[in-house]
Order: C-alpha cells, then structure tokens, then sequence
C-alpha cells in the first residue's frame, strides 16, 4: 500500500515541481487529487485525453478533477475537499491563491491540520517574487548553474533536473513530511513556503565550504569535480560515445591508473596538483579514444576505478544493472523510472498510468459528500 497510504493529497495543478513531488507522495501511496484547468494549460505539454494520457509521466497515479478556479462556486467546492485533505501543493505565483479565495488562511480555517505547500521558483516574498522564471534561471541566481560547462565558453544549461526536481520538488516534499509529522503531534497545520532559488542554493553547500577553504575557484572548469582535473570528467570513445570518470580517493585513483596501465607513469603520480592537470587530461583524452565504449565498460565496469558509461534515455533501460534492479519499468506501453526510494515493508508502486483531464471530477466530489444534484449544478455553472 505503500508509507504513505491513507494521507489524502490536493494538488493544484501546475508545470514543473509540483506534478513531480505529486507523483511521489502517489508513489508511495498517497491518494492524490490533481486540480486541473477545464481549458487548455499554459504550455500545451500536459494535454491529456483519450490514449495519450498516459505519456504524462508525472501524473501517474492519481485522480483527476478539472475545475474553473476563477468561479466563486469551484472555490467552496475545493474548499469542501480541502476540510478531509492532509496536504495541499500548489505553484501559483504569490497572491494568486489568495486572489482565488484558497489561500492559506481560508484552506487553515477549513482544515486546521492541513500542510499548505507552496512553491514558487523565487519564493513568497523578495524583490523578484513576482517575475517569471524557469529553472535555468534560478539555478543561476542560486551560484549553482555558474560551474556547469567548459571554461571557454558560457555556463552550460542543464536540463530541468537541478532546479525543478532537485532544487524544487525534492526540498517540497521533504518539507511537507516533515510537517505532516509534527501535524500528527500538534494537531496544527502550517505553510511551507518552498522556492527553487533557496533549494538549489542549499545543494551548493558542498562547494561553498571547499571554496571558503581555498579547495575552489570561480574559474569554470578548473576545479576538481567541475570537470577541471583529469579524474573526474567525461571522456570521448573511439566509436564517439562517452564515459565518465570520478575517481576522487586516491585508493580508487590508484585502481583506475592500473586498469588504464598508467600505474607505473610517474607523470599520473601527483593526483590533486592542478597545475598538471590540463596536460594529464590531454593525455586520457587521447587514451580514451583509442577504444570503443563497450570496451572501456569490460575493462573498467565493476572495478573501484569510479567508472560508468554515459548512457542516453534509449541505453540506460537496458544497461544490466538498471535492468536487474528494475530501476525502469514499462506502464501501458512507456517506459518510466520505477518509485524510489524502496521500502523494505510499505513498498511504494505506481497506481496507475496519469489520467485524462478531468476523468474523476465526478467520482471525486461523490467521495467528498456531493450529492448529484450538487454535482450536476456544478457542470450546468460550467465549474467542473
């Protein structure tokens, strides 16, 4: 049934962090209630109906019901859904739930012991609070985008996985179970304001610390695990696929060195001298090229030489480890990453593929106590 079974969610339907960190309390068993839009979203990427809802990953497993915010009526109605509920994630800009009479103080006074999470990239309050973004641009801000990419050209942008999910739904999640805890021991509900900026900011507190200790420059590429030193970086093979290599500890650097046959090369002695390192690197770039991927992967897969290939989205399903530890698994013909973490007693599943939009508006208000008639005035108002 999964950790998390019997915790009722409303999620008010949103892009980016939110669907994410909704489709891993679903995972680990929470019922989730998905608020969407009765008209077409913002981007047109989460369009669900018929046989095409199922490529909406992020939406595995929960509940749909399709709903006009702006009308007076769909606020009372959620309102009704939010008085059972034990958390709400939404992603509106700041004010925006406010202005549609669900923000914190009304939901509160409908459920006292409700979690309220918000997310937002900048935050609830701050000079930029009301501007646009996208994860890009907070990682940035945040110092943790700066480092990415090689030293002679722009910082590289990757793809939505820091900021959204790292910086974002991760630290949304976290925050709401951990209220959720105290909640049971206060009988309180409160708001977890949760903006991407302040979560990928926190990510970067490695790096902080061995720059404050000199361990760190600003120069892009020249540090030892932004892919400045010759043993931690990515790799070219004779056949153009790639490899990566993070062998950090000098035990496991040792390992990679005899693997290559570079233990007895003096000039590989001195590991952590930076000054010898474009010259090293220049050296594995050339060595690397001289076999085919597969062939490194015989050689140095398994080994504590800190190796992996670099695989795509089409590779990594199949590579044996991935396989063996069901790490993808197929759902209604698309292939998905399986629920983590894993649990030894209440394992987490998918429930489900996503929804069409507005599939359970019905179904949903009934379990809520709405009679038909309720329900029918709702779709004569246009409301659902």
């Amino acid at each position: 049934m999964g950790p998390l079974s019997g915790i009722k969610v409303i999620e008010v339907g949103g892009i980016g962090p939110v669907p994410f960190c909704g489709m891993l309390l679903s995972d680990m068993g929470a019922e989730v209630i998905l608020i969407e839009r009765r008209t077409a979203s913002l981007t047109g990427f989460d369009q669900r109906s018929g046989d095409a809802a199922r490529w909406s990953i992020v939406h595995r497993g929960k509940r749909s019901l399709a709903m006009d915010l702006k009308k007076p009526a769909a606020a009372a109605a959620l309102l009704r859904l939010v008085a059972d509920a034990d958390l709400l994630i939404e992603g509106f800009r700041p004010g925006v739930m406010e202005r549609l009479g669900l923000g914190p103080e009304e939901c509160l006074e409908a459920n006292r012991r409700l979690v309220y999470g918000r997310m937002t990239g900048w935050g609830q309050h701050g000079p930029l609070a009301q501007s646009a973004g996208h994860d890009i641009n907070y990682i940035a801000l945040a110092g943790a985008l700066y480092h990415g990419g090689h030293r002679d050209s722009p910082p590289a942008a990757p793809p939505t996985l820091v900021g959204d999910i790292g910086g974002g739904a991760m630290f949304l999640t976290v925050g709401l179970l951990a209220a959720l805890l105290e909640a049971r021991q206060s009988g309180e509900g409160q708001v977890i304001d949760a903006a991407v900026s302040d979560g990928a900011a926190l990510m970067t507190s490695l790096l902080f610390g061995l720059q404050q200790q000199g361990f760190w420059t600003d120069q892009r590429q020249a540090n030892m695990l932004d892919g400045g030193s010759h043993w931690y970086d990515c790799y070219e093979c004779a056949d153009g696929k790639y490899i990566s290599i993070g062998a950090l500890e000098p035990a496991f650097y040792r390992r990679l060195l005899e693997r290559c046959g570079l233990s007895g090369d003096a000039e590989f002695s001195s590991q952590f001298e930076p000054s010898k390192w474009p010259s090293l690197k220049e050296r594995m770039t050339e060595l690397f090229k001289t076999r085919k991927r597969d062939e490194w992967c015989e050689m140095l897969e398994g080994s504590d030489a800190c190796f992996a290939p670099v695989l795509n989205m089409s590779e990594a399903p199949r590579h044996p480890h991935n396989v063996a530890r069901s790490t993808f698994i197929e759902v209604d013909g698309v292939t998905q990453a399986a629920p983590a973490p894993r649990f030894s007693r209440t394992p987490g599943r998918i429930h489900g593929t996503a929804p069409a939009s507005g599939e359970h508006s019905g179904s949903v208000l009934h379990a809520a106590g709405f009679s038909e008639q309720e329900i029918a005035g709702l779709r004569a108002q246009e409301v659902i």
